[in-house]
């Protein structure tokens, strides 16, 4: 049996989704599409206690939180909110931010708003995804620091971060993307995301940066290509162009959605591009496979949240 369906308009989404009971049913449903199984003795009867968000179970007694384990683990937020924090996140094509979402659900706290998107973010990498195959591009890019001034290469401008971008050929268009920060753009560091992200024997097309020499010799049909020379020799062809598109679009929903982003935090929201990117055609089914993963991934909390930064959260 597959999940329940997902409404298809924000009307229907706000009909479907009024009150906290409405909520909590879908929940159940997504948590077991089979029905409902005990963590304990594995019965398959339970009851509702819907005053306290707990299901029984029929054969032992045990109870279990329908958000427990989750991303909603002991939250004291409404759920509907956080179904409309889920439904704006996935489905507004530019995403959200947390001054905006904050407004548009009427929080009080910048804080809340703030902490429910980290969650969420969070949720949003599938542990059992599967590596990338078939043909990928693969170069890095700076996020943050000074544009003036700059003369390329790979040395590291003093505020920005390093960011190594792996995206699948496929005919003129991209498959699936993964992005990381990474420290240095060495050999080692290179090599190591490539091995964690595509899958042996693809054919990985990289620029000239001796960085990914290796690779030859770790399976990979490395097929270098080196900017400078193609420029020079006047090839109109342009050197991994979906890579690029994908590290411009990158820079581009940073500056329009979030304005700035933390250092520690910048790997959830590169988390969070790679999750709509790869989702880019069914945008609608995104808030479903959210809660979806949402089940696999352990619960955050907002100490661990903030633990580069105790004193406060950053404003994005």
């Amino acid at each position: 049996m597959s999940r329940p369906d997902f409404p298809r308009t924000i009307l229907e989404f706000q009909a479907r989704f009024g009150d906290e009971k409405a909520c909590l049913d879908y929940l159940a449903e997504c948590r077991w599409p089979e029905g409902y199984v005990c963590p304990r003795c594995q019965g398959r009867s339970a009851w509702p206690l819907a005053a306290r968000g707990l299901w029984e179970c029929a054969a032992c007694g045990y109870q279990v939180s329908l958000t427990a384990g989750t991303v909603l683990h002991k939250t004291h937020t409404a759920m509907h909110l956080w179904f409309w924090a889920a439904y704006l996140m996935t489905t507004s094509t530019p995403g959200i931010s947390a001054r905006q979402l904050q407004r548009q659900l009427g929080l009080s706290r910048y804080e809340t708003a703030w902490t429910m998107l980290h969650k969420l973010r969070r949720a949003m990498v599938n542990p059992e995804r599967t590596l990338l195959s078939g043909e990928v591009e693969v170069d890095e890019c700076e996020v943050g620091g000074p544009e003036i001034g700059r003369r390329g290469g790979r040395s590291l401008t003093a505020r920005a971060a390093h960011v190594v971008v792996a995206v699948e050929v496929r005919g003129q268009g991209s498959g699936r993307v993964r992005m990381k920060v990474i420290r240095d753009a060495s050999g080692d560091t290179l090599t190591g995301f490539v091995t964690d992200t595509v899958a042996p024997g693809a054919i990985v097309h990289t620029d000239g940066w001796m960085g990914y020499a290796p690779l030859a010799k770790k399976g990979y049909t490395h097929q270098p290509r080196s900017q400078r020379a193609a420029k020079k020799a006047g090839d109109p062809d342009p050197v991994l162009p979906r890579v690029h598109r994908a590290i411009s679009n990158l820079k581009t929903w940073l500056r329009g959605t979030h304005r700035s982003v933390g250092d520690e935090h910048l790997q959830v929201y590169l988390d969070e591009f790679t999750f709509r990117y790869n989702r880019r055609g069914t945008p609608m089914a995104t808030f479903q496979s959210l809660l979806g993963l949402g089940t696999t991934q352990g619960p955050t909390t907002y100490r661990q949240i903030t633990a580069h930064d105790p004193g406060s959260a950053p404003v994005t």
